[in-house]
């Protein structure tokens, strides 16, 4: 058994404050690397007010959007009834001290709990694992980016030239919702459910992760400079950085489906971790 250092309610504010006041490193690299490039002055003045923003919520401890999102787990190792309501009082204690943003409503009421709670919420995905170790990762999603979504069921005989075209358009059609320049989450195969988990999954990667795939990894590329080089750029003023990076997750799929979805995340791509070991302690990281 795992012993927990602390209650989980405590370990899931500290990892809703780090996700939410500052950004993952790597995602502030990309970031960095798409101002030394960018040639156009609105973009890389976009850029410049981006990061200068960045450095400003984490020296406040504040979040770094008003949008603070909702957030999503993804839990591997121990889970039990009460690590699922560790994590719902985690959620209520953060939206109150941090502060985050009360974002859940009831769909059709628009009922508001002002707690990030409610029926359904807060979305937690579990991992079978066989670790010493009790993982928790939380990505907290804004709504100019979930909305932009796409799922696409495919015909076969649409190939990659169909998949390329569909991601392409995805993206330029969300144009400047989703505060680009966005990381782009696609998943391909699967079922309709399985493919736009996939999709949200693949955002969980770092901005230098190498996809070992050799077809996925191109088509990441050649998605990668399609997508910079259409002009939308930040915010959609235009320029030459529309996204940061193109992640693709994959899954075997039926014969006569080809389930395509797009998930994308604004440039505040947030995310954070922390693993709780065997001796209880807790180790939180964002990479």
């Amino acid at each position: 058994m795992i012993r927990i250092p602390e209650p989980i309610e405590d370990i899931v504010v500290n990892l809703l404050r780090l996700a939410n006041t500052k950004l993952p490193e790597d995602v502030g690299w990309a970031l960095e690397a798409a101002a030394s490039w960018e040639t156009n002055e609105t973009a890389y003045s976009q850029l410049g007010g981006i990061m200068d923003n960045v450095k400003k919520a984490e020296f406040l401890g504040r979040p770094m959007c008003q949008d603070t999102g909702m957030p999503v787990f993804y839990v591997s190792g121990r889970m039990d009834a009460s690590m699922e309501e560790g994590i719902r009082n985690g959620v209520k204690k953060a939206t109150e001290t941090i502060p985050l943003r009360p974002n859940t409503v009831h769909p059709l009421t628009r009922h508001n709990h002002g707690d990030n709670l409610g029926e359904g919420m807060p979305v937690i995905h579990y991992r079978p694992s066989d670790a010493d170790h009790t993982e928790i990762t939380v990505l907290p999603k804004g709504a100019g980016s979930e909305n932009m979504t796409r799922l696409a069921m495919l015909n076969p005989a649409d190939g990659t030239d169909g998949i390329k075209k569909f991601i392409v358009s995805a993206v330029l059609e969300a144009g400047g919702r989703p505060c680009p320049p966005t990381v782009v989450g696609v998943g391909i195969g699967g079922t309709s459910d399985r493919c736009t988990e996939m999709a949200k999954e693949a955002l969980l990667r770092s901005a230098d992760h190498v996809n070992k795939n050799d077809d996925e990894r191109e088509l990441e590329e050649e998605l990668f400079t399609i997508l910079n080089s259409s002009g939308l750029g930040p915010m959609g003023l235009g320029g030459d950085t529309t996204v940061l990076r193109v992640h693709i997750k994959t899954a075997y799929c039926h014969t006569a489906s080809l389930p395509v979805a797009v998930n994308l995340n604004c440039w505040a791509s947030r995310r954070a971790t922390v693993r709780i070991y065997k001796d209880g302690t807790a180790d939180y990281h964002q990479r």
